[in-house]
């Protein structure tokens, strides 16, 4: 079934209906979650449609699931390109390089990057000068109108067609963000949610979070951030009321907003006064609360919370889970949903070599769901 799914998709992909291609990927994913080849394809469908941060994420899937996959680093790296990720796109496509030496689309693509790296640095050197605001000259973006390379496949990964509108879906949870001079905390009100089904991305400049919802399509949330940051010294931690997501910025800079405009300049933190700042929470209220104390005391009734019944049990797994170290992580993944959920052990030894078979309880029957 999976495979028919995906020859459908290929076939929509070559009449240009990409959407369908994107939905036959996603309902052949759901019946094969473990196929690197069906996140690649899917990441493609994404790009065509201009949903660069979905083409990213699910490149990255891709390179988790199969590493050596040439073609996923290569729709990392075309997208990150268009979202003007030129130091994650330059990174993505030396990899896949690595692993397709022979393919001219890695080296064309990385010569791209480096010159919009050199662009993007003298664009930044010309903004400490001062200078008189100048009309554009209508020149394009260079990040959307440059061609990849002279073949089919190629023309493929780069051109992307003219959507006037793509329909986007309510978000299922409210979100805020504070920021300080060195960090963004973006906090996600997502109650109850374990934390093995959440799942988030860092670029450069790309946030992508996925959480999966039982019985609904996947809450997604994805945005270009208005500032560079760090993403291997950034921060996700679930709790049972919240997923509170520590941005680490690459500069002190001050984010007027969470989402990145290209009409609104950064501006520097000063940084002279030797007394702490307080995180800075965007409101149209007059009045001042002091926000440290109230964020210690929601910490404090989280950790006082008392649950019982299936709260409480979940609340104990994700626990162990964040206390544990990466062989029992692993383990309980792997018990987990190989046992469709009746099984969880913290023995990686136990379960790592061998299929863990499915345990229900006394007097429950185990029955497969056919779709």
């Amino acid at each position: 079934m999976a495979k028919e799914l995906e020859n459908k998709a290929k076939e929509a992909f070559l009449d240009d209906d990409f959407a369908l291609a994107a939905d036959c990927y996603s309902e052949a994913i759901n019946l094969d979650p473990s196929n690197p080849l069906l996140y690649a394809d899917r990441a493609q469908a994404h790009i065509k449609l201009q949903n660069f941060t979905e083409a990213v994420s699910d490149a990255n899937k891709a390179i988790q699931l199969s590493p050596s996959l040439a073609k996923a680093y290569l729709r990392k790296g075309t997208a990150c390109i268009k979202l003007e990720e030129y130091q994650t796109a330059k990174v993505a496509l030396q990899t896949g390089a690595s692993f397709a030496p022979d393919d001219s689309r890695f080296t064309k693509l990385v010569q791209d990057c480096d010159r919009y790296i050199a662009e993007e640095s003298n664009d930044l050197a010309s903004t400490l000068l001062p200078r008189v605001p100048t009309t554009p000259a209508g020149n394009g973006s260079h990040s959307t109108d440059r061609s990849i390379d002279s073949t089919k496949e190629a023309e493929r990964d780069s051109s992307v067609p003219q959507i006037n509108e793509v329909a986007t879906t309510r978000p299922k949870f409210r979100h805020e963000y504070y920021q300080r001079p060195e960090e963004v905390v973006v906090t996600i009100f997502a109650k109850g949610i374990p934390a093995d089904d959440v799942i988030v991305d860092f670029g450069e400049q790309i946030m992508s979070v996925t959480i999966a919802v039982p019985g609904q399509e996947p809450y997604r949330y994805q945005q270009r951030l208005f500032g560079k940051i760090v993403p291997d010294k950034c921060r996700v931690l679930v709790l049972s009321t919240k997923v509170e997501i520590r941005l680490a910025k690459a500069e002190a800079l001050n984010w007027t907003s969470l989402e990145y405009s290209k009409h609104v300049l950064p501006q520097k933190i000063n940084a002279m006064t030797n007394q702490p700042e307080r995180p800075t929470y965007p409101s149209s209220k007059p009045r001042t609360k002091d926000w440290d104390k109230l964020e210690a005391l929601m910490k404090k009734e989280e950790k006082e919370e008392k649950l019982d019944g299936d709260a409480a049990l979940n609340k104990l797994f994700r626990d162990i889970y964040q206390n544990a170290d990466e062989d029992m992580r692993r383990a309980m993944s792997k018990s987990f949903l190989e046992s469709n959920g009746t099984v969880l052990s913290t023995d990686w030894k136990e379960v790592g070599s061998k299929k863990v078979e499915s345990s229900p309880p006394e007097g429950l029957e185990l029955k497969k769901w056919e779709y």
